[in-house]
């Protein structure tokens, strides 16, 4: 009869998760990028405004949470150790909000008593980047183990989707909350953000785990391995490695655009700053939402029934990236007519596109490895895009000082500069034939039952 019993919850959670798991994922990504918002924009904002201090600054602490994320890696292991990730999961947002809250206790400081607050704002960025890591990769994780390969594309379409609707949310919300301005309310805002976010993402996990398929190459149960095995089991893949690379120059290619856009439409097309906002968001950001729609659908569809996988569409949207971002450099030496709002959005279609291909193939690697887990695979490439995204914004707006400098025209500095970023992304399409799609994913496992002598890397 407990047999009897058990067998549905067996079946159930074999079936893997359904949309309402998707979506309560989702709603942990939103609750992250709630967070994540209120230091990179509100915050930001703050201290170079009302403060007055160097953009460098805020900058630089942003800078300082990515670097943090390296650590990414060993949350992932940790989670795999662990036999369960909703604790990493609801454990990594709780430090995430602590973080946000004492950013914006240091913030609100840093008039009065800057010594003081730097050093707390070094703090609580570093709890704001182990937070991200921690729960953000323990959520992938969970997703890439749970989800079937037919749902892949899909499921990643629609907790990026959320995950950027969060950002858009809480943007709008704690805008109208913060008025009028004072010190006080911001920390009351921030406070409430804080305690919202951390009961979603409780509410969303609760026994979420229970419904977990484990749609991996392998279904042994042997415990993972120590990371620095892990990490030599993944470096010994020529897929993952190969994944790893490919993450970091797409990724690259991705941010570098990020700081510069807006510039580029009010030094170009002599757009004002409310204007230059408005353009960029409906049309890029509009671009990038109805790319990850396309992909998440077509994905989904299409993909199960080829050989290859999601890699046509990791491929198209890099490719389409790269159109955009070579009209844009045309755009910088003709300027007006040309339709700006179009180039974005064709832009931000083939980002959307790229985005949740790219992160729809990186679910099917994550649980390609014999002994690795998904935790620290998902670190792995976590952490390569931290980097990437760090770096990339950084590139792109001294690339953008250096050229104007140099070249002494402004047409002339962001005409290379975008010519530099759709480089990058033709270079991940090339990357990108050999790293994605459902022949990497088996060969990933095959590697693994063929002996390499010590220190044998594969080609």
């Amino acid at each position: 009869m407990r047999g009897a019993l058990a067998q549905p919850e067996t079946q159930a959670a074999s079936s893997g998760f359904g949309w309402l798991a998707i979506i309560r994922i989702g709603l942990v990504q939103a609750s992250i990028g709630a967070l994540v918002m209120l230091t990179t924009a509100v915050l930001n904002r703050l201290m170079v405004v009302e403060f007055q201090l160097a953009a460098a600054i805020p900058a630089g602490l942003v800078a300082w949470h990515y670097a943090v994320q390296l650590g990414r890696p060993l949350f992932g292991h940790g989670s795999d150790k662990g036999r369960a990730r909703t604790p990493w999961i609801i454990g990594g947002l709780a430090v995430l909000a602590a973080g946000a809250l004492l950013a914006t206790q240091a913030t609100l400081m840093m008039g009065s008593s800057f010594g003081l607050a730097f050093a707390l704002a070094i703090l609580a960025y570093a709890l704001i980047g182990a937070g991200v890591g921690a729960g953000g990769t323990s959520a992938l994780a969970l997703l890439a183990s749970g989800v079937a390969p037919q749902r892949r594309a899909a499921a990643a379409a629609v907790t990026w989707i959320m995950m950027v609707g969060g950002i858009v949310a809480s943007a709008i919300t704690v805008g109208i909350l913060i008025k009028p301005y004072s010190p006080e309310r911001v920390l009351e805002v921030a406070a409430g953000l804080a305690l919202v976010t951390v009961l979603v993402t409780v509410l969303a996990t609760f026994r979420l785990e229970r419904q977990a398929g484990h749609f991996r190459d392998d279904q042994s149960d042997a415990p993972a391995p120590d990371f620095r095995a892990a990490l030599a089991e993944i470096w010994h893949e020529a897929a993952a490695r190969r994944f790893t690379i490919f993450i970091f120059v797409s990724m690259i290619a991705f941010s570098m655009q990020d700081l510069i856009l807006e510039p580029f439409a009010g030094l170009i097309f002599d757009m004002a700053p409310g204007d230059s906002t408005k353009t960029v968001g409906q049309f890029h950001q509009g671009g990038i939402l109805i790319g990850m729609i396309v992909a998440g659908i077509g994905g989904s569809a299409f993909s199960a029934k080829r050989a290859d996988g999601l890699r046509p569409w990791v491929v198209g949207g890099c490719l389409a990236s790269a159109l955009g971002l070579g009209a844009l450099g045309l755009a910088a030496v003709s300027g007006p007519p040309w339709p700006l709002g179009l180039n974005l959005f064709v832009l931000g279609f083939g980002n959307g596109v790229f985005a949740v291909a790219a992160i729809g193939s990186m679910m099917g690697l994550a649980g390609a490895g014999e002994n690795t887990r998904e935790g620290v695979r998902m670190g792995v490439w976590g952490a390569s895009q931290a980097i990437a995204f760090g770096l990339g914004g950084l590139l792109g707006a001294v690339g953008l000082d250096a050229a104007r400098a140099m070249l002494g025209d402004d047409g002339a500095a962001f005409q290379l500069v975008f010519a530099v970023e759709a480089g990058a992304f033709v270079l991940a399409a090339l990357l990108a034939i050999k790293a994605t799609g459902g022949a990497a994913i088996r060969a990933s496992a095959a590697q693994q039952n063929r002996p390499h002598g010590p220190g044998g890397v594969y080609a």
